[in-house]
């Protein structure tokens, strides 16, 4: 594994390893020192077209813990507001000496571009690419997910509800889960389910209320309104009705369900403020599992060795 663009280019073997690799590098947020001196001398770019502060602040915690040098990248303020090109950024940050890019960019296709051309020797890393997909994001979710059922996903009933057409994250969880064995139901309104998704590894259904009765895990998606340029429901209060998760749908769920959500939430939407801050959510948690995953990716497409053990916490901070 080179690059990781794609969470439908990961064979089971090569999910569970990355998975495995963050459960044993999640304990480095208990250590005393909480750094690793894998990736000294070595230089992550954060390169962010778009908006971002979960991602952006998780891979820099990522990178910093592993003892990374990292160059954060936003195109507000940068040669991009003048025209540069991806091509010219990625040979300017080449230059500097990157030894992996991650990319997120409003263009789907954008890491893949970057990584197949000529434009930059390191591994590129897939941090969001249009609505096209969001590997990482997949792997902390099936991490967390992994953690709370049983450690296997194999069989489990995931249920993702809510603007699959815009979500990269649907994308990404649904090849990824397949990959794992997990069964995954999509749930939407039929305008927000995308074109094509018949072809996905997965089931659809527009009933929210049918689709919880089996569910182990159930992830809520943020409607993406700023992507909408058109009516795809009649209004917010119509869809919270029908596919938001309320106090009352969250009581229907099996003991051991779990809720998540990818973030940012529009609280009152898509899920309600009591079920987000409830003892079911594992939301927060998704954010601290986060880093380690990321941890985990840059172990292993960087640091080049997959079968040594995580070393001990540096003596310094």
């Amino acid at each position: 594994m080179k690059h990781l663009l794609s969470a439908g280019d990961l064979t089971r073997d090569e999910a569970v390893r990355i998975l495995d690799t963050a459960e044993e590098l999640l304990s480095v947020a208990q250590r005393p020192i909480k750094k690793l001196p894998t990736l000294r001398g070595r230089t992550i770019v954060n390169l962010f077209f778009e908006d971002s502060t979960r991602t952006r602040i998780s891979f820099e915690a990522a990178a910093k813990r592993l003892s990374a040098d990292v160059i954060n990248f936003s195109a507000k303020g940068s040669s991009v507001s003048k025209g540069e090109s991806l091509k010219d950024t990625a040979l300017t940050l080449q230059a500097m000496g990157a030894d992996a890019v991650v990319i997120r960019h409003n263009a789907s296709g954008a890491p893949h571009r970057l990584a197949h051309s000529q434009w930059t020797r390191g591994a590129v890393v897939n941090a969001g690419d249009g609505t096209h997909e969001h590997p990482t994001q997949a792997l902390l979710d099936a991490f967390t997910a992994r953690k709370h059922l049983a450690g296997d996903l194999e069989g489990k009933n995931i249920t993702i509800v809510g603007d699959v057409l815009h979500s990269r994250v649907a994308r990404s969880n649904a090849l990824l889960l397949d990959t794992l064995g997990a069964n995954v139901t999509l749930v939407a309104p039929p305008t927000l389910l995308p074109v094509g998704v018949d072809a996905w590894p997965v089931e659809t259904s527009y009933d929210l209320d049918e689709s919880l009765e089996k569910a182990d895990a159930v992830m809520m998606l943020r409607v993406q309104a700023e992507r909408m340029s058109a009516a795809y429901f009649p209004s917010a209060r119509e869809y919270s009705r029908r596919y938001g998760l309320d106090t009352a749908r969250m009581n229907r769920l099996q003991d051991h369900t779990i809720v998540m959500h990818p973030g940012p939430m529009n609280r009152g939407m898509e899920i309600s403020a009591d079920v987000a801050d409830s003892g079911r959510s594992v939301i927060v948690e998704q954010v601290t599992n986060g880093v380690a995953v990321r941890m985990a990716v840059l172990y292993l497409l960087v640091g080049g060795q997959t079968d040594e053990t995580i070393p001990e916490s540096e003596g310094t901070e």
